[in-house]
């Protein structure tokens, strides 16, 4: 038997002596503290509830259509309060094969509470889209699309496979004794998301932060901000060719009425899709009509038209 394992069975001895000690010392204070690990016990064991699937691309290390399982859960904490960071758990990436071409699955939960809220206001589910979406990419080392969809369906998959993707547990348990067999206790459970390091991240980004080469960025959430309506900016977007009609570059031209500062605008762009935010004024999405090189982009404010000129050589 492993060291570990004796180890555990050592505990678990002394927690039963510890148990019967308590219920024949002190009836009260034992029926208490049954009441709550059993109140704690169900809190663990409540499944995640599917809440939207969302639709992108992984660009990076390979080109995958990627699912994104949204989730409420109550076994992640609420944040404290709209000015500290937002839990948030990001479970391993599922790789899946059907007739239609193979995918990746990957579930992420939030509070139940941070989830209602954004139900009544698309500006936070917004940001908690994005969020969920730079967590994935820094946690995996991905690259996505910044371009998504909302399916029709609220979860890619079925629950059951979501809950063990989340805790790291499998659950097809069959009774106490399968469970001690297992060696799966409470307190191994709790750990599974309070003592984990691929759990529950504290996330909380302002606006001037970028999350990086072709990451969306991400915005501090908070219940007072005021919502107002965003306007798509006119644009002309051309490919420039040389002389043997091949493709060079892209050009984009975007009219900012009434914004004299470049620092007031957000740009992401990855290899395929291109994002450009004004706070509470402007926001531009586009998909690009040929990949381009990220690394030799280049960016221009003309103040006095409130002109932004972006130009993208191909890749």
């Amino acid at each position: 038997m492993r060291a570990s394992s004796k180890g555990l069975l050592t505990q678990i001895s002394q927690f039963w002596n510890m148990l019967d000690d308590l219920a024949e010392n002190d009836p009260e204070r034992y029926r208490n503290f049954i009441e709550q690990e059993l109140k704690d016990g169900k809190q663990l064991c409540v499944d995640p509830e599917p809440q939207l699937c969302l639709q992108t691309k992984i660009l990076k290390p390979k080109e995958k259509v990627l699912f994104i399982n949204l989730c409420q859960w109550k076994r992640i904490p609420a944040p404290q309060s709209a000015n500290h960071p937002v839990p948030i758990s990001v479970g391993r990436p599922e790789d899946f094969s059907e007739a239609s071409g193979s995918y990746t699955v990957i579930d992420v939960a939030y509070n139940p509470d941070v989830l209602q809220a954004a139900e009544k206001d698309q500006g936070i589910k917004d940001q908690l889209i994005k969020m969920a979406m730079h967590c994935i990419e820094e946690r995996l080392q991905f690259t996505l699309a910044c371009s998504y969809r909302v399916t029709s369906f609220s979860i890619k998959g079925n629950i059951q496979r979501t809950k063990e993707n989340l805790t790291g547990i499998k659950t097809n348990f069959t009774g106490f004794k399968e469970i001690m067999r297992t060696e799966n206790t409470l307190e191994m459970m709790r750990g599974s998301t309070e003592s984990e390091p691929n759990h529950l991240p504290q996330v909380l980004l302002n606006k001037k932060q970028a999350s990086g080469k072709g990451r969306c960025l991400i915005e501090e959430i908070s219940s007072s901000e005021i919502q107002v309506e965003v306007k798509k900016p006119a644009y002309e977007l051309k490919i420039v060719k040389d002389q043997n009609e091949k493709p060079l570059k892209i050009e984009l031209k975007i009219k900012l009425p009434g914004i004299n500062s470049v620092s007031l605008c957000e740009l992401s762009v990855s290899e395929v899709d291109l994002l450009i935010e004004v706070s509470e004024k402007y926001r531009l999405y586009l998909s690009l009509p040929e990949s381009i090189n990220t690394e030799m982009m280049t960016a221009k404010f003309v103040k006095n038209k409130s002109v932004l000129f972006i130009t993208m050589p191909l890749a």
